[in-house]
Parts: C-alpha cells; structure tokens; sequence
C-alpha cells in the first residue's frame, strides 16, 4: 500500500470516509515524520496530540454512521501566524516568543470545524518578512531538495511561508496554512514544487493573524495539488463580521467545479514580465505553460500591464509603512518580551525590548516605513506609491478587456543557497517581481509546479485571475497541472 504520507488531502479525506485507513493511522504516520524530520526545521512547535484529538473524534463519528466533516481526518499544518487557542504564537519573532493566545484565528477554527486537526505550528520569515525563510528568530528552515551534481549546498524553501512549503514537499503533511502579502504562498510553492494560491483579498478572514501589511496580508492554501488547494480553500474561506475587509459572499465550491477545459477563454500574456536577465530555463518554462494552454483549447493574447515596473518600489514603500504601525504594539507593555534595565524609564524600556525582539529585516522595514510615513515625506513616497498602486490596479482592469487570466513564471529563478542573497536586501526583494503586482491589486493568483531546472530543480507557473475568480484561477492551474505531470519528489535525506 501507498505510504500514508504520500497521500494528500482528498485522498486522506476519501480514504478515511470509506474505511480504507482510519483517521488515527494518519495522524500517528505524519506526526511520526515531523518527529523525524526535525533537520529540517519547518516546525517551531509540535502539537501530536492536537491532530490525534481530531483523528480519534472523526473515527468515533464514522463509528456512529455520522457524516464526515469536509476535513474529517486530515491531519494540516498552520503557519505560525495564525493565533492558535493555548498553543504558542510567535510569528517566529523573538518579541512574541512564549506568547499563547487566549483565542482563536478565524481561519483555524474554520478548519477545525471542518475537522482537521493540527500537527503543529510552522516556521516562517520573521513577522512574514522575507522571501527565504532566513530572518526566523528560531533558525532557517531548510529545503528539502537539493541541486544536482553533488551540490549539497542547503537551500532556500522560499518565504515568508517557507515552514508551510518545506513541510508539505517533505511529506510531513498533506496541506498546511500560508500567507501572502507580496507573493509569501505564491514563491515558496514555486520554489518546492507544490501548489499555493492567495485568493481575492477579502476572502478569508484576518481576523487573528498577525500583521504585517493589513491592506495586502491574505491568508491561503498551499498543498500538494490544485484539487487539495481548492478543499483547503473552502474550509478556510468566509465571511467574518470580525474583520472590517472581509468579503459578505457565499463560498463557492470549487472543487466540485474543477474543470481543466479552458476552450472559450483567453489567456493574456504580459510583455513587461519579460525582465531583463531572466533565465533561458524560465522563459522555456512560459513557452511550454502557453502551449499547455493553446492545447486545454484557450486563445493566446499579449497584454501590457505597463505599470508593472513600479510595482515592487511601491510594495516596498506601502508593505513598511503598514509594518510600521502594525508592529508599533510590541511595545513590552501588554504581552511578549519585556527588556526593563534597572533604573529605566519607559521610553528606554520601549527601546530596549524592541531592539532585543525584533529582527534585522523587521527593523530594517520599520525604519523604512516610519521614514516614508513621517511629515516630510508622507506625500513624496507614500502618497505617490498609492497612486501607483491605484494605476497598477487599473491596468489589470484593461487586461480583463482582453483576456480572462494572465499566465506568468512565479519567480525570476529556482531556489537559491541559503545565505545567498540575504546579504543584499534588493537582491531578495526581487524575487517577488511576478508576485507583487497581483496582490497590489488584491487578485487572486495561483502558483503550480511546471518543471525542473537543469540542476533539477522545481519551477513554478503563476495565474492571475480577475477578482472573485478563484475557481478560474484553480481551473487553469489544473489544466497546466495535468499536461505538466509533475510527479518530481526530493529524494529524503534528512
């Protein structure tokens, strides 16, 4: 039989339903395989009991002949910024280190009344800030592929979902939770090989999850395929009366309408995503997605999106201006770490604690945010980037004129080393220059695997769609899903 951790979501869920496995055997086989696979640090905390809790109540309820639960015996892991009821939250910032929420997120309780249950809380970039999942307080996480060649160099999962996505392609669990503001789903399923999507902002809540940048930070999916994508999409999605920017919709169900025929729409394809420098590899790889889409029956159109070069120098001027007041309540004075020198004052306290808690690039981004925030220069940077992002906005409404999704590669390259970049801040923040403009304009984007490079790594496709459309977006990541046929595992070593 298949290894129980091979399987994903709706294998689990269907298994489970008719009796093929019960819900406890999976929950014992991958807390088994997070306990064994600590090398690669994708877990900051470990919850074993949490998942057999829910596995043991989805067994006695299948006992009874009761109906299953959508989620009933599928075991997930939660990014760590998501506040969990009793169970640490630190958005991997030393500032929040042993703090436990007296509540819960409204995206976990959506999936625990789902009945999934929690294999622990996963590792990310500090505060979601980063794009390799190198400014974690508690340590890197660690890829679980490897470049050809003998290069045992450890890599980058990507970020700031990088727990999420190093978990999943491990097989340490079958889906977990992510969270993107400038594309933290979308790079880091790019970068392991699996599937991630950002709905439209909006569709699920905020309620509960740590900010970063409130105008752009969507919480999402990220599985092994699309079909497990769009069953953790429905538990996770919602209306909250909780959250100001929440969506007053119905859930669609958009696994019941998977549908990889794409004949009648048309696919834009933006010619500023042409950047200079871009691997051959990564242009190959846009070919074959165009002529994976040609075969699925959808017309080919080019589009222009020209605002799209200043779209990352907007991001990085509204993303820390955000950050900036979001992070000003980690003050040492309501909760988390308190540095208090004997003797002083509390403007020194303030001081002190946040220069301990707070990371290099989180204060790098507050310092930033603060600067193009303050009386001088308000109008100069953040205005101006507004404007930009309201222009960038519009070109995507233009584009919808013309075609129904935009195809483009998720990221300008495959993973990289570890250290790599992490001493040139713009280097990083242009792994997100495909990533960036779709959630500017708050869009739905998905990421799917479409190949390896030649060193054998994974790369990704990226689809955006108009807002709402998460069933289009998913359905054209299935068409590509399925004429891509990747099947590429990394071979474990840890």
């Amino acid at each position: 039989m298949t290894e129980l951790t091979d399987l994903g979501i709706a294998a689990i869920r269907d298994g489970v339903r008719d009796g093929s496995f019960s819900a406890v055997e999976i929950a014992e086989a991958f807390t088994a395989a997070v306990a064994e696979a600590k090398s690669l640090n994708a877990f900051i905390v470990e919850t074993p009991e949490h998942a057999l809790d829910a596995a043991r109540a989805a067994d006695a309820a299948r006992a009874a002949g009761e109906t299953l639960k959508p989620l009933a015996g599928v075991p997930i892991g939660m990014k760590d910024l998501f506040c969990t009821k009793g169970v640490q939250t630190t958005a991997a910032s030393h500032i929040l280190e042993g703090f436990v929420p007296p509540y819960e997120s409204t995206v976990s309780q959506h999936l625990w009344d789902a009945g999934a249950g929690m294999l622990g809380k996963l590792n990310l970039d500090q505060f979601a800030m980063g794009s390799s999942n190198e400014t974690s307080y508690f340590g890197n996480v660690i890829s679980p592929w490897r470049r050809g060649g003998g290069d045992n160099a450890p890599l980058a999962p990507g970020g700031s979902s990088g727990g999420s996505a190093a978990a999943i392609a491990a097989r340490l669990c079958p889906g977990a939770t992510g969270t993107d503001t400038g594309g933290s789903i979308r790079q880091p399923a790019a970068f392991v090989g699996i599937a991630g999507i950002k709905p439209t902002y909006g569709r699920c809540s905020r309620w509960g999850v740590v900010a970063f940048a409130s105008s752009l930070d969507q919480a999402g999916p990220m599985a092994r395929d699309v079909r497990d994508c769009a069953i953790l999409l429905e538990a996770m999605s919602g209306f909250d009366p909780k959250d100001a920017t929440s969506l007053d919709l119905p859930v669609p169900q958009w696994e019941a309408g998977l549908n990889a025929d794409l004949k009648g729409k048309r696919i834009g394809i933006p010619k500023e995503y042409r950047v200079e420098n871009m691997p051959s590899e990564i242009d190959a790889l846009w070919q074959q997605g165009i002529d994976w889409m040609k075969d699925a029956g959808a017309e080919i159109v080019e589009v222009s999106l020209p605002h799209t070069k200043y779209a990352l120098p907007a991001y990085y001027i509204i993303a820390p201006a955000e950050a900036s007041s979001n992070l000003a309540r980690y003050d040492g004075v309501r909760y988390g770490l308190r540095e208090l020198p004997e003797g002083a004052n509390l403007q020194e306290m303030y001081a002190v604690t946040r220069a301990a808690g707070f990371g290099d690039e989180v204060k790098r981004r507050i310092l930033i945010g603060t600067y193009v925030l303050s009386a001088g220069f308000y109008d100069a940077y953040y205005t101006q980037a507004q404007k930009v992002r309201t222009l960038i906005a519009r070109d995507f409404e233009n584009a919808w004129m013309q075609c129904d999704y935009l195809l483009t590669p998720t990221a300008p390259s495959a993973a990289f080393a570890l250290g790599e970049k992490s001493a040139d801040p713009l280097a990083m923040y242009l792994n997100d220059v495909f990533t960036v403009p779709s959630s500017l304009a708050g869009l739905p984007a998905m990421s799917v695997p479409g190949g390896l490079d030649k060193q054998g790594l994974p790369l990704g496709l990226q689809i955006i769609g108009k807002p709402l459309d998460e069933q289009g977006v998913l359905n054209a990541g299935l068409a590509i899903e399925q004429r891509a046929g990747f099947t590429a595992r990394p071979e474990a070593w840890w």
